[in-house]
């Protein structure tokens, strides 16, 4: 999952980042991204210039630019820590990914300038008022570019109080964390097995359409095919397949299509490793032609789930039915 962090100088994020490092997130700030774009321009990093180059970046390029450049970079599947968040519009594109949240830190501005003054980082302010006056500046702006911490911290999903010491944080930090991470959804059973026929289909060699079938048995997948030419032929793509290459329309020249269907591949593969379809179901991302149908009811297969429509296939559905095959459309 990705755990976004957000709050006031001195609140904890550094705390609560480290403390999620240690139990193995990978970790990105987007105060680092400016920091980067500071490094290339020469220049030396100052808060006040932090602050400044952050703005000019999410002027120029968007309020959620500092999200998009780290959002390209998470991979599904993996834990994330996003440190530095300061604009709602950064919450916005880290929302896009279903696993996301938001985490705001809060604590009293005393404490927090205290923090501040021991950390030491980039120019901090030497006494509270300058403190307040700086922190002033950075919580509100009209400008939907700038900063609006404020603004940010009203749309967290978890806050956390942290006026006391490291060993109380944590402590909270321990309860939060396992509900948070233990809510995430996994996929149907369905698009588990019709996504990884969508990857499948991308093996395919027919330059016309990109087909693929697997088939489950006890949710094991025991055979994967995508539409091409036979074993052994040149591929579609490389100039076997007549028909293709000749971009014959829709329906004609049938015969002299080379190219096998995914779905009959699937069933052959099976054969030819001699696997027995008796009770299994096909996954397939296009519903199967009549030809292919005839070959799924042979085969003994009991069910099939297609993603979407074949053309002029009514036929191949009512026989599949006629014949007992359970039939119905999963998308994804």
């Amino acid at each position: 999952m990705i755990i976004g962090l957000t709050g006031k100088n001195g609140s904890g994020k550094t705390a609560v980042s480290d403390y999620l490092r240690d139990r193995g997130f990978t970790y990105f700030s987007l105060s680092d991204e400016i920091r980067d774009e500071i490094h290339k321009r020469g220049q030396q990093i100052t808060r006040e210039l932090l602050i400044e180059v952050g703005n000019e970046l999410r002027t120029r390029f968007g309020p959620g630019v500092l999200a998009e450049r780290i959002l390209s970079r998470l991979e599904p599947g993996n834990n994330y820590v996003v440190d530095s968040i300061r604009n709602p519009q950064e919450v916005e594109v880290l929302r896009r990914r279903k696993d996301f949240a938001l985490l705001a830190l809060e604590a009293d501005q005393t404490v927090r300038f205290q923090r501040s003054r021991i950390r030491g980082r980039e120019n901090a302010a030497q006494t509270l008022e300058q403190f307040m006056e700086e922190e002033a500046r950075e919580l509100e702006s009209d400008n939907p570019a700038s900063q609006q911490i404020h603004a940010t911290l009203r749309i967290a999903e978890i806050i956390v109080a942290n006026n006391g010491t490291l060993d109380e944080l944590h402590t909270r930090l321990d309860e939060l964390l396992p509900p948070l991470m233990g809510g995430f959804q996994r996929p149907t059973w369905d698009e588990y097995f019709m996504n990884i026929a969508k990857v499948v289909a991308m093996r395919s060699n027919c330059i016309k359409r990109k087909v693929a079938a697997i088939i489950v048995k006890d949710r094991r997948v025991v055979s994967t095919g995508y539409n091409g030419t036979p074993r052994g032929a040149k591929n579609c793509n490389e100039g076997g397949c007549p028909r293709c290459n000749r971009m014959a329309a829709s329906g004609t020249a049938l015969e002299e299509c080379l190219c096998c269907h995914g779905e009959e591949n699937a069933i052959t593969q099976a054969a030819y490793h001699g696997t027995s379809l008796k009770g299994a179901t096909l996954y397939t991302t296009y519903a199967p032609c009549l030809l292919c149908t005839k070959m799924i009811i042979n085969s003994g297969i009991e069910e099939v789930v297609y993603n979407q429509e074949y053309p002029l296939n009514e036929r191949a559905l009512s026989l599949l039915r006629e014949c007992g095959v359970a039939l119905r459309r999963h998308q994804v």
